[in-house]
C-alpha cells in the first residue's frame, strides 16, 4: 500500500501504534506490561549517593525505586530535584534519569534551563518564521528567562490558534512542575503512551490516512511486519543479507555478501547494511554498544561507508555516537537505549507466522 499511513491499535490489551511508509514499518510503539515508567515521564526526586568515577548519582524514586543521573555537579546528597526518564531500566539497574527536562507537545517545546526562542530548521519560509516568532514572543510573554521554547515543524500545517494554545499548554505544564519541587519522591507527568506517543511525534509530514477502527494492525499486515522483526537475520538487495544478534555486553552485527565475493558485491551490501541499520535497530528497540563486522572492503572504500552512516544516523541526532573504525576493521557506535527491547515487551505474545 503506497503512502504514509499512521494506525493506532492494541496488542494484548496494550496501547501499539505503527508507522507505515509505501507498505513498509517505519515506526513501532507498544506500551509494556505491568506499571514501567514511560520515557519522558518527569518524578519529583531526592538526590541518594553519588557514585565515583561513573560521573552520576543515584536518586530516590517512589515506590523505593532508584535512578541513575549521569553528568551531575553541585547537587547534595538529600536535595529535591526534578528528573525525567530518559529509557528504559535494564535489568538489575536503575532507571537512567535527567535533569534536562523536556515538556513536549504536539507543536511546542519547553526547555528549562535551555533559554531562547527558536523555530525549526525544517521550515524555511521566512514569512512564516516571522509568524512564528510572533506567537513564541506573545505565548512566552511574562516567563522565566531561564524557560526556552522550540516550534516543531509540524507548525507548519497548523492554524496559528492551534499553536498558540500548544504554547500556553506546554507552558502552564512546564510551570507548574518546575514550582512542584518540595515534597516526598512523587511521578508529576506520565510518559507518552503509544498513542499519545504516535499523535505526538508521527504526523509530520502529514500522514496519507490516519486508522484508528480495530483491527487496523492486521488489515494493514502490521502483525506480518511485526515478526519478521524477531528474526536475527535481515535481507538486503542483491542477495546479501545481515545478522543482528544482541549479546549482554554488546549489538553485535555482521554484513555478508552472498554468493558474490567481489569487492563490487561487497560495497554495495556494506551500504545497503548501513542505511536499513538505523530503521532496523529502531524498530527492535536496541541499543547500547554496537560492533559492525561490514563484508570485507578495501580501506579506500571506508570514506563511501562512513558517508552512508552519516546521512542514515543523521535523523537520530544526538542519539547516535558514530566512534568509527577499529585496527581489525570493526566499526563501533552507540546509540541510547530509548525503549524496551521489541523481544521483550513481545515476549509470550502469538503474532503472525508463529514467531513472539
Amino acid at each position: 500500500m503506497k503512502g504514509r499511513v499512521v494506525i493506532l491499535d492494541e496488542i494484548a490489551g496494550r496501547q501499539a501504534a505503527a508507522l507505515v511508509v509505501d507498505g513498509r514499518l517505519e515506526e513501532l510503539a507498544l506500551d509494556p506490561e505491568g506499571d514501567v515508567p514511560l520515557p519522558g515521564a518527569i518524578y519529583r526526586a531526592i538526590a541518594d549517593r553519588p557514585m565515583k568515577g561513573q560521573g552520576g548519582l543515584f536518586v530516590k524514586l517512589p515506590g523505593g525505586t532508584s535512578g541513575f543521573l549521569r553528568q551531575v555537579s553541585g547537587i547534595a546528597p538529600g536535595q529535591r530535584l526534578l528528573v525525567q526518564v530518559t529509557g528504559p531500566a535494564e535489568p538489575g539497574k536503575a532507571l537512567p534519569v535527567t535533569a534536562r527536562l523536556l515538556f513536549k507537545g504536539r507543536f511546542a517545546i519547553l526547555t528549562p534551563g535551555a533559554p531562547g526562542l527558536n523555530i525549526s530548521r525544517r521550515i524555511h519560509d521566512e514569512g512564516l518564521r516571522a509568524e512564528l516568532a510572533g506567537l513564541a514572543q506573545a505565548g512566552m510573554e511574562g516567563t522565566d528567562e531561564a524557560l526556552g521554547l522550540i516550534l516543531r515543524s509540524a507548525c507548519a500545517e497548523a492554524e496559528p490558534e492551534v499553536v498558540a494554545e500548544d504554547i500556553a499548554a506546554m507552558r502552564g505544564l512546564a510551570e507548574a512542575v518546575l514550582a512542584d519541587v518540595a515534597g516526598d519522591p512523587e511521578l508529576l507527568v506520565d510518559g507518552a503512551a503509544a498513542h499519545d506517543l504516535a499523535c505526538r511525534d508521527w504526523l509530520e509530514p502529514a500522514p496519507d490516512s490516519f486508522v484508528t477502527e480495530p483491527g487496523g494492525f492486521d488489515a494493514h499486515g502490521v502483525p506480518e511486519m511485526i515478526a519478521a522483526l524477531g528474526a536475527g537475520r535481515v535481507a538486503l538487495p542483491g542477495g546479501g543479507h545481515m545478522m543482528i544478534e544482541p549479546t549482554r555486553a554488546l549489538l553485535a552485527v555482521d554484513v555478508n555478501t552472498g554468493p558474490d565475493t567481489s569487492p563490487a558485491a561487497a560495497l554495495k551490501a556494506n551500504i545497503a547494511a548501513a542505511r536499513e541499520l538505523p530503521r532496523q535497530l529502531r524498530l527492535r528497540g536496541l541499543g547500547g554498544q554496537v560492533v559492525v563486522d561490514f563484508a570485507p572492503l578495501p580501506k579506500k572504500d571506508r570514506a563511501i561507508l562512513d558517508q552512508v552512516l552519516k546521512a542514515a544516523f543523521k535523523p537520530e541526532g544526538a542519539d547516535v555516537n558514530l566512534a568509527g573504525w577499529t585496527v581489525l576493521g570493526l566499526y563501533e557506535m552507540t546509540r541510547r537505549r530509548d525503549r524496551l527491547p521489541l523481544a521483550e515487551l513481545l515476549q509470550g505474545l502469538p503474532l503472525a507466522g508463529g514467531q513472539p
